[in-house]
């Protein structure tokens, strides 16, 4: 229970961690379920095993989920910003031509050095 004892700066210590791990829990669960719903290569049966052990086990369920799955949560974020920058340069109309040209214009007025044109230009042209 909060407090229990009497106000003490222990127990304020103690109490401010117990809340910043349930809302570390809460974002971890939030993101893994975000994950597990979105993917299309994990079957309906497997997605409910998965809920279930989330919440027969939370923690280790959290855990369990980040160890066994984490190099593919990466993997699937990493594309689906790849994905949303993609259609976000097909709205706004970027063109690889134009980033290049300005590129260029930086490169003259000095602002940018010869090491960081290339890199950037690389960074474009993928």
């Amino acid at each position: 229970m909060i407090f229990e004892g009497g106000f003490t700066f222990s127990n304020f210590i103690a109490d401010i961690f117990a809340i910043f791990i349930f809302i570390l829990w809460f974002w971890l669960l939030i993101t893994v379920t975000s994950d597990l719903f979105r993917r299309h290569d994990v079957s309906g049966f497997g997605k409910v095993l998965w809920v279930i052990f989330l919440i027969i086990l939370p923690y280790i369920g959290i855990f369990a989920y980040l160890l066994t799955q984490g190099r593919g949560m990466a993997e699937r974020n990493e594309s689906r910003a790849k994905q949303a920058q993609e259609q976000l340069r097909h709205i706004v109309g970027y063109s690889v031509a134009d980033e290049i040209e300005k590129l260029d214009k930086l490169k003259a007025s000095g602002s940018i050095t010869e090491q960081e044109y290339t890199r950037l230009r690389a960074r474009v042209v993928q």
